[in-house]
């Protein structure tokens, strides 16, 4: 799964349509390239893999002042599941990586509120697992085993790193499921023009 496509996806998306010019200035608002790891480069790129793969279309090009025309996209129909089949697997999915779901968190209101909650749910019941699991490895002995070096003692740090980590996570998590639940944020059930929806 690639963050960029996402991202790419879920702008053109929002926008309606969009040249490769408009997705780069709105990822760079957001300071997508610091959490997302995006360069302006794999912004094109993925535009132009995105309509090869049939996920968007060109719908036109628009001349610039300052280099060559601007080719400007539509999502379409499969782009649209593409689309929700990243944000959903993002979403819940702790495997998908830390990338992933930060691009996912600027499209979360494009979601119905029993939906988002549900998804949020699952990365809750991950992520009490992987504080279980880093509990354990806190908990094992660090005495080396015959003939081996063991474990040094200072590599109980990481483990509590990981651990404080991991429980930050899950805090977060479980606050953010309580306030949407209390109808904090717009979604896409509340109306239809929330944030990351395509227009009217």
């Amino acid at each position: 799964m690639s963050a960029t496509r996402l991202l790419v996806l879920g702008v053109v998306r929002m926008r309606g349509e969009a040249h490769g010019y408009q997705v780069r200035q709105d990822l760079q608002l957001w300071a997508a390239d610091r959490w997302a790891n995006i360069k302006p480069g794999s912004i094109y790129h993925a535009l132009r893999k995105l309509a090869a793969d049939g996920l968007l279309q060109e719908v036109a090009t628009q001349d610039s002042d300052i280099g060559p025309e601007r080719v400007v996209y539509r999502i379409t129909g499969h782009g649209e599941g593409e689309f929700f089949f990243l944000l959903h697997k993002a979403i819940s999915d702790t495997e998908a990586g830390v990338a992933m779901f930060n691009s996912a968190l600027p499209f979360f209101t494009t979601l119905d509120r029993g939906n988002l909650v549900f998804l949020l749910r699952n990365r809750i019941q991950q992520t009490k697992a992987a504080a279980e699991q880093t509990r354990l490895l806190l908990d094992q002995s660090i005495a080396p085993a015959e003939g081996g070096p063991g474990k040094p003692a200072h590599v109980r740090e990481m483990f509590t790193y990981w651990l404080v980590t991991v429980e930050a996570q899950l805090t977060w998590l479980q606050d953010l499921v309580s306030r949407l639940e209390a109808g904090e944020y717009t979604l896409a059930d509340d109306r239809p023009d929330a944030f990351g929806s395509p227009p009217g």
